[in-house]
Parts: structure tokens; sequence; C-alpha cells
């Protein structure tokens, strides 16, 4: 980890947009003067490069705990600085410092906080024992930072991201206008601006599951001109998925080798090598975007390995319906920091008489300020424990005989157009920020439209505040994979 971080040029702040709130009001009461708070943040370093996740506020009080400076306009007292880094030590988190810089939309370090920089942070980094130690200075509608590193190098501030229901960014300074986009998207570019549809470009989303909802997610996210997909999932394609699945054909599924009537060992055999999903996601990707990036793993995010890689997307979309792929996609969402949407549909029908009970489509954003799926009861401690045994023997438990539930493609693409226009008008900052954080439940048969208020409990071990959580943790703590 030091060898590589010593590398590092430059760094990304994610911020949740409750603790942007909070340390803005502090920052900013209209008073016009300087003041000071101190963040701890995790840690996540990848190929991307290093972010930094805020997980706790230390507002500094004025007076008591942000006081007249020796050498400059005011500071941090030793004791303040010195309880909160023994606290992000023991905690195994980033050491932020941050005071404020005027209001406008751009924003920098005086000569006097870098020499600060210079006298104190060698020793702070000493204390944390291995984590960056930093300062972030804040204006209304900007940010700067610079970190020091456990392996001697320093980087400085690339973009402050706040995470809500619309993605709000800061810079040290306005960013460059593109110069324009490819003409292909033109149309949307009308909407979105050059200045979206090059955040599209540089957005790498992951897809966990590539279904029926889960293509259709990967074919609009290729279409909307996204610059990196990472998608996963086990399976291959079969006969009954090819009304569902986009790009899908009866070559993939074999059908010459699975079709009724062959022999079992043939049939067998077909299902062996036919495509698997992942493979036609992204065919279909590559032709919609011919320089897209596409990452296709054929695996179980469960597995440790491929969990990981999703640790730096920008956006995640759980199209999966085990209650696996849920845990740890709950936890991705919360320990790093990234906006994400579970979506699906759902036919429920009486195992007895065949008749429909229910039938709907939903959409379920989950943000780190909004709960979590642990919140809101969708995670099954008995469903879990089944899914984690072996395929033999969850198959030798079972007294009755699985029937595959209905799956229609119509229901697949009303919650995949959804789920899609939360990512598209969230990271664009198109979204009002008004907009309640609700779960889109939609029945067809009633031509009904129900909004949920997700729920969230401060004591939850995942997305709670509790020094326990999960939240904001990046790379000191274990995901929940096998």
């Amino acid at each position: 980890m030091a060898k590589e971080m010593a590398r590092v040029t430059d760094f990304d702040l994610i911020l949740p947009e409750k603790l942007k709130s909070n340390l803005f009001a502090h920052l900013f009461p209209g008073d016009g003067d300087e003041h000071g708070a101190v963040i701890s943040a995790g840690v996540v370093h990848t190929d991307r490069g290093l972010r930094l996740l805020a997980r706790n506020l230390f507002l500094a009080e004025d007076g008591t705990d942000y006081v007249p400076g020796k050498r400059g306009y005011r500071m941090l007292t030793p004791r303040f600085v010195m309880e909160r880094s023994r606290y992000c030590r023991d905690q195994d988190l980033a050491y932020l410092a941050v005071h404020n810089h005027g209001e406008g939309e751009s924003v920098g370090f005086s000569g006097v906080d870098l020499a600060s920089h210079e006298r104190g942070y060698p020793a702070l980094i000493d204390i944390l024992q291995g984590q960056p130690v930093g300062g972030i200075v804040f204006a209304k509608h900007a940010v700067a930072g610079d970190l020091w590193l456990p392996s001697g190098g320093r980087a400085v501030l690339r973009e402050g991201r706040v995470i809500g229901g619309s993605i709000e960014r800061l810079y040290p300074k306005p960013p460059s206008v593109p110069l324009g986009v490819d003409s292909t998207y033109d149309r949307q570019a009308r909407l979105l601006g050059d200045r979206g549809q090059s955040l599209l470009n540089g957005a790498k989303v992951g897809i966990i599951g590539a279904g029926g909802v889960g293509a259709l997610l990967g074919l609009y996210m290729a279409r909307l001109g996204v610059g990196h997909i990472v998608a996963v999932d086990p399976d291959r394609i079969d006969i009954t998925n090819l009304p569902r699945v986009p790009g899908a054909t009866r070559f993939d599924a074999r059908i010459w080798f699975t079709a009724d009537g062959r022999p079992k060992w043939l049939q067998k055999f077909g299902r062996r090598i036919s495509s698997r999903k992942v493979d036609i996601m992204r065919r279909v990707a590559r032709r919609a975007k011919r320089d897209i990036r596409f990452d296709g793993i054929f695996g179980d995010v469960v597995d440790d390995t491929i969990a990981m890689q999703f640790r730096d997307c920008d956006f995640l979309f759980l199209a999966a319906d085990t209650h696996q792929a849920r845990l740890v996609f709950n936890a991705l969402v919360h320990q790093y920091l990234i906006p994400g949407v579970q979506v699906g549909s759902k036919v429920s029908v009486d195992k007895v008489t065949g008749k429909i009970n229910d039938v709907f489509s939903v959409v379920r954003p989950v943000l780190p300020d909004s709960g979590c799926l642990w919140c809101a009861k969708l995670v099954d401690q008995a469903r879990l424990a089944e899914e984690s045994l072996p395929k033999e023997k969850r198959e030798h438990q079972r007294y009755i005989e699985e029937v595959p539930a209905p799956s229609v493609v119509t229901l697949n693409g009303v919650g995949a157009s959804h789920a899609a226009n939360e990512f598209l008008f969230s990271w664009t900052g198109l979204r009002r920020p008004t907009c309640e954080e609700q779960y889109l439940l939609y029945k067809p048969r009633e031509r009904k439209t129900k909004m949920i208020i997700p729920l969230r409990k401060e004591e939850c071990i995942e997305c709670g505040g509790g020094t326990e959580s999960r939240r904001a943790r990046g790379d000191s703590m274990k995901l929940p994979t096998r």
C-alpha cells in the first residue's frame, strides 16, 4: 500500500450530502469569518486513484477549539487536534483539518496555511500510524486539499464529490468547458450539455446481474455514453431467457443441443457451452459504443476478489435477486459511499391454485444518507443461510421443487428505465434538490404507482453513525464476502 501511495499525485474527497450540509452550516453561518473542523475519512486506493470517504465530522467551537493563531489568523487548538487524531488512529481513518476561505468558485491555501502543514503534519503522520493526514479548505462553491501520505508523498485534491439525490461537484477552480462531444450524442447533449455528456463518458458504472433487468441496464448505459461498465453474473443464457435479454440469440442458447426431445446428455452439454450472460451484455454494449471499456466477470459478486472490483465504481445497479448479492451491494454502497439502485420486477403466484397475487416493478435508490436494505428488512437471514450452502445440499434440503418465477420483458423494462434515469439525472446534476429519496413501486394491474419512504436506523451497523458501523470505512473493513 505504501509503495502504491507514493505514486499518488491527486485524490478525490467523497462527502455524504448531510455531512456536507452540517459542515457548511458551521463554516458559512453568515458572519464572513473563518471557522474550523476535522473530518475523519476512510481510504480507498485502486487503479483509478485515491479516494477519501468522509465518515465523521467534528466541529471546532469558536473560541474554545478554534482560536486566534500564533502565526496565522485562526488555528485548531492542540488539544482538539490531538483528540481527533487519536480517534482517527484508533478507528484506522485518515485525518483532515478543515477551514474556509471566502464564498467564490475558486479557493486555495495561503502561504501561512501551507507553512502550518509543514510544521504539524509530519508529527500527525507518526501519530496516525499509517493513514494520511491533510488539510481541506472550502469556499461556498469550491474546495482544495493538501494530503500528506504515510509513504512520504503528497497529493492535491482533484475533486470533491457530494453524494445525495443529485451529485454535486466542487473543484479548486471551475473546470474547463469540454470542447464538444461526439455528434452521436447530439440529441441527448441538448438536454445534458457537453459537460453532462463528458461526465457520462468519464463514469464507471457497476451492474450486478446480467439477466433480464441487468441486460437492459447495460444497453441503456452504453447508449447513454457511459465510458466504463463492470458487470458480473455467474449464469449462461438458456432458451427461456431469450424473450427478455436484448441481443441474445438462439445460437447463444445452443438450441440445436438444448431443444426439447434431445438426449439429456446432449442438453447438458449444450447448457455447458451456451453463451455467458456477461458476454452477451459486452457484445450489445460494444455495438452501442465502440470505445466503451467493458469488464465482464463470469462469477458471483459474493466472492471477495470479484466484489473488490466494484469498490471504485461511481454508481451501482443491483439487478440480481439473491439475498447474498443484496448483502454485498448494500455493503459496497455504504462502506465506499457509492450511490446505487436496487431494481427488479416480481410476479407473485399462489403455489396451489396458480392464481396471480401481485405484479410489480420496484426501484429502490440506496444512498449513504437514505437508509439501507438491512434497515428496510430486505435482507433475510434465513435466505442468507440457505444461499451459503453448497448447491447439492440446498437441493437436498428442499421438500418442494422450486418453480421458476414468471418474468416479462416489459416489467423488467419499467424498472430498468426508471433506475437508469435515477443514475442519469443524479450523475449529471439535473435532478431537483427538493426531490425526496423514496422507493418506486409500479403496479400495472392496478395502474398505480406507490412511493415508499426508506427506513434508516442510526444504530444500524451497515449505514448508521456508530463506531462499529461499516459506513465510509473504505478498505479498512472487509466486505461481507466469502
